[in-house]
């Protein structure tokens, strides 16, 4: 058994959903490994993770329709430190996930046939994330 860590700085340019299937298979294919897991974990609370179809765009574009409707920019809110959208991209978050298992086998991340990893960026403007990767196997 072993076990292989990296971390990955996503430059977004603002809200949406940002592919980063590319990378993180890219790290796991370096690795050499046949069969384990590995976890995905977003460093931050305005930025999530998904797992997501990949294909149709109107999917990721309506996904994030829905978040902004339950979870808008609004003056109601308290925490309003760094602008509107401070606290719905917190909520965002709490509704999304920032941790991702996905399993590792024949050397290759299990996900199916339209399933890409994609960085959920909650706020307006531009930001570095980081992402780390941990991979655990054989």
């Amino acid at each position: 058994m072993r076990q292989a860590a990296r971390t990955l700085e996503i430059r977004t340019p603002g809200q949406g959903l940002h592919e980063i299937t590319r990378e993180v298979q890219s790290f796991v294919a370096g690795e050499g490994m046949a069969t384990g897991l590995l976890t995905v974990f977003c460093r931050h609370t305005s930025a999530s993770l998904l797992i997501q179809e990949n294909a149709d765009p109107d999917v990721r574009r309506d996904l994030e329709d829905w978040v902004a409707r339950l979870a808008p920019e609004s003056a109601s809110y308290r925490h309003q430190d760094e602008g509107p959208d401070d606290m719905p991209a917190h909520l965002r978050t709490a509704l999304t996930t920032v941790q991702l298992s996905i399993p590792l086998t024949g050397g290759r991340l299990a996900l199916g046939t339209w399933q890409g990893i994609y960085l959920f960026e909650h706020r307006a403007r531009p930001h570095r994330r980081e992402v780390v990767l941990h991979l655990l196997g054989d």
